[in-house]
């Protein structure tokens, strides 16, 4: 009889583990709004109510991120990434338990808490991990199937919560954190700078520079990406059609990362910010000055390309920037994203509530500009200091 040796650990978190809680992240992240209506007919909660535990959500899903890049770089990116997934599965199964409003909220603030460590996480175990062009093309891998998330989870939430039980919504992500646990039970701590963990080094002048520029970013790509399914409902389309073209987001996302898996080991990053944050403007530009469901659904279409190419291109910036202090720059870089998305969000609510949407993409239109210039100068301002030659490789 052949003696069996136990299987050798893996020292590298697989590929597919990375991409499957990419798109499990951003599936629970944007399941819950489709199914509004349908969870307050389900429980007992008022409509209003079920919109706050969305704002919930994302609020514990924000403000976590500092907390978690600490404990990161202190004790270890596995260690939190088994953490968060345990904790996202059990607020998962705890959101199916309760159909009241106080228990079933705090459910969904610590699901948001647990699951806002994920993304994070796996954009540091790639900086550990992998290098220039590798790096570049797995951040692109990521957003594909973050963006697919999205799009699942966006077409078919509603419907499941209709038409079969909205418990089965919050179900699938709890089933979705079993199988990363099991994906991730050979994996060992990848190596990293933990034992000169600084937390100066992510509060450099630089580092904050980066912060300024991607709140920056995340008003105009995550703040102003809100409004464009209504308005596209506002140019006399019905709700079903608006969310249809409003999925063009994620295509633009899918055929700008595959783009960008050509284009890294072509140009430099500086280069592809500034080209990202040109097709920012070409997003906001015809629904500024000629509104329409057609220029809304080009202006859903390539903010998607700009998330896959100028915020993929920051993303790896932000990997770089910091070494020793990587998941903490790391987590106040997505920190800065959403409290910047926001704030976009509530100053220009008022517009939004009297349909002035050309208005508001067209505010949008004059800020990419200055983002434009102000990201890409500070980005080949850190490489000259930082004596890279090629950033994206």
């Amino acid at each position: 009889m052949t003696k069996r040796h136990p299987r050798t650990p893996v020292h590298s978190v697989p590929d597919s583990a990375l991409r499957f809680i990419g798109f499990l992240s951003f599936f629970d992240r944007y399941g819950t709004p489709p199914m509004l209506l349908a969870l307050s007919l389900g429980t007992s909660l008022a409509f209003a109510q079920a919109v706050q535990l969305i704002a919930a959500y994302s609020l514990f899903y924000a403000i976590g991120q500092p907390l978690w890049g600490l404990v990161s770089d202190r004790f270890g990116r596995l260690l939190v990434l088994r953490l968060a997934l345990m904790g996202a599965g059990v607020g998962a199964l705890a959101s199916i338990m309760f159909g009241d409003y106080v228990p079933l909220l705090v459910a969904r603030c610590f699901t948001g808490l647990m699951f806002g460590a994920l993304y994070p996480t796996l954009l540091t175990l790639l900086g550990d991990t992998r290098q220039g062009v590798h790096r570049a093309r797995g951040l692109s891998d990521l957003q594909i199937y973050s963006s697919l998330g999205t799009t699942l989870a966006t077409v078919s939430a509603g419907s499941i919560a209709t038409y079969l039980d909205w418990r089965l919504v919050f179900a699938l992500p709890a089933l979705g954190c079993a199988a990363a646990l099991h994906a991730l039970r050979r994996v060992q701590e990848p190596e990293h700078t933990r034992a000169a963990f600084s937390l100066t080094a992510a509060l450099r002048p630089m580092n904050l520079a980066l912060y300024a520029i991607v709140f920056l970013e995340g008003g105009l790509l995550m703040g102003l990406l809100s409004y464009v399914v209504p308005a596209l409902q506002h140019s006399g389309i019905s709700l079903e059609l608006a969310g249809l073209l409003g999925c063009g987001f994620a295509l633009g996302v899918i055929l700008g990362a595959r783009l960008m898996r050509s284009l890294v080991s072509r140009f430099s990053r500086t280069w592809l910010i500034g080209c990202g944050g040109l097709v920012l403007c070409g997003a906001f530009l015809p629904s500024a000055f000629w509104p329409s469901t057609a220029s809304y659904t080009i202006t859903a279409l390539l903010l998607g390309a700009t998330n896959a190419i100028m915020h993929s291109s920051m993303q790896g910036w932000a990997t770089d920037i910091a070494p020793t202090a990587r998941a903490t720059t790391v987590s106040f870089f997505v920190f800065s994203l959403f409290v910047g998305a926001s704030i976009a969000t509530y100053l220009t609510a008022a517009l939004a509530e009297q349909g002035h949407y050309a208005q508001i993409f067209g505010y949008g239109l004059i800020a990419s500009a200055a983002l434009v210039i102000l990201a890409t100068t500070t980005h080949a301002l850190w490489t000259k200091n930082s004596g890279e030659k090629h950033p994206s490789r």
